[in-house]
């Protein structure tokens, strides 16, 4: 369960708090919420999520990060930490956060997995640039895709062991193979 601390914070002050401190925070309309540390299958997951996404992306203006870059949600005064994120808008540049990614990945855990279907998947889907969120499962190997269409409606898919991951924003292809390359 998130543990709210008492202090109700600006934007800008969170910012700041955040560079200063040794554990990271998400931040919820003034409130900061302390990140629980992850397990070896779940880094192992988005290291391999961002290698290849590396390789599909390299020579186009996109960019992706992990772990340590916030998204920012205008709408609700939010910021989390994906654990994977691909911006495209070279005029997304402050140096702490995006505001208009197109891809957002989160590799679920036990701890975290309800606040990633509902209360994340809520918040980034209010970003007008968010064209995919997908969910990585750490424990099954599953993987879940919420794609915006063309009419701006969201569509869920849900791909196993043999499929491929398409991410349409990037036109890249993973294939689950390599996502769980390593997790036995």
């Amino acid at each position: 369960m998130r543990q709210a601390k008492l202090a109700c914070l600006s934007a800008e002050e969170y910012l700041h708090f955040e560079q200063q401190g040794e554990i990271r925070h998400e931040y919820v309309d003034g409130q900061i919420y302390a990140m629980a540390g992850t397990t070896r299958r779940h880094n192992q997951i988005s290291a391999n999520l961002v290698y290849h996404l590396r390789g599909a992306i390299r020579g186009t203006p996109c960019r992706a990060y992990f772990s340590d870059v916030k998204v920012r949600i205008e709408f609700g005064n939010a910021f989390y930490y994906p654990d994977v994120i691909v911006g495209c808008d070279p005029g997304d540049d402050h140096e702490l956060y995006l505001a208009r990614p197109c891809l957002i990945i989160e590799v679920l855990s036990p701890s975290t997995e309800n606040i990633d279907r509902r209360e994340k998947l809520f918040a980034y889907r209010t970003l007008p640039s968010l064209r995919e969120y997908v969910l990585i499962g750490a424990e099954e190997k599953k993987v879940e895709v919420f794609r915006r269409e063309a009419g701006g409606e969201w569509s869920l898919t849900t791909l196993a062991m043999g499929d491929t991951l398409q991410l349409e924003c990037i036109a890249a292809a993973i294939s689950l193979d390599d996502i769980y390359e390593d997790i036995s």
